[in-house]
This record gives structure tokens, sequence and C-alpha cells, in this order.
């Protein structure tokens, strides 16, 4: 059996996070998908639950976050190109959400931030390892 995250994250209304999440490119799971959530794959390895508030309620005991207004996890996606960063982040500022931050480009690594309409912030990046492992296996320069 191959190992899967299932990401979880509570949201006010399904359908419209649905169709938020539809836009910026996940496929929902009709199989695990109701009224009280929706299955969205992003690969054969990762999977966000969208559940309603109530219905997440029922999986913990501890207080629900307002994730516009608290922090409680950064999730980063990686993608295939510096394109696909901007595409995604794009799609979902067009789609109702909020980017985060300014974008970051390391040369090996580019990466941007933005909140879904639920306040979940989410960080498409391009890593290109060639470079990153290059650039970690320089000794630093300091200045004299």
């Amino acid at each position: 059996m191959s190992r899967m995250i299932f990401v979880n994250l509570p949201v006010a209304d399904v359908a419209r996070a649905t169709a938020f999440y539809e836009a910026l490119g996940f496929t929902r799971n009709d199989l695990f998908s109701n009224e009280q959530a929706s299955a969205m794959v992003w690969s054969e390895a990762i999977q966000v639950m969208l559940l309603d508030r109530a219905f997440y309620a029922t999986f913990t005991d501890k207080q629900l976050i307002d994730a516009k207004l608290t922090s409680g996890v950064l999730l980063a996606l990686s993608l295939d190109s510096r394109a696909a960063v901007d595409s995604i982040t794009e799609e979902a500022i067009a789609s109702g959400g909020r980017e985060t931050r300014e974008r970051q480009d390391m040369g090996f690594m580019y990466s941007r931030a933005f909140e879904d309409l639920d306040g979940h912030t989410w960080e498409p990046m391009f890593m290109d390892m060639v470079a990153a492992e290059q650039a970690m296996s320089q000794p630093e320069t300091t200045g004299a």
C-alpha cells in the first residue's frame, strides 16, 4: 500500500470551497464527498478533505481556529515550474483567495503564498533540485 496524506480543513461553505479548489486544479472525488465534505484530489498521494465546520468539530474536542485570524499550519505544494506557481496563485486570487506575502525568489527556489476562502494558507513552490544542491554545497563567504 502506498502512503498518502489527507489534509482535513474546516470550511464555512463546502460547495463554495469545492469550487475554489476545483479552480486551482484539484479534482473532487465523489465517492468520499457529500453535503458535509468534499474529498479534493491533488495527486495519488495527497487529498484535501474540505469539511463543514460542524462536521470537522466531531473529530476533535479542541476549539476550531478561525484561519483568517490565527495560523495553525502552512501548506506547501511543489509544482513543476515557476510559471505553474504563478498560475495557481493567480487562479486562487481570481477565485476569491488572497495573496499573503510577496513572492520569494532564492534562485533555486521560487514561491508565493495565498489564503483560500477560509483563510488556510497555501505556499506553491518550485525548486530546481540541482541548483539547490549546488547552492547548499557552496561554503558561505564572509566579507573581511
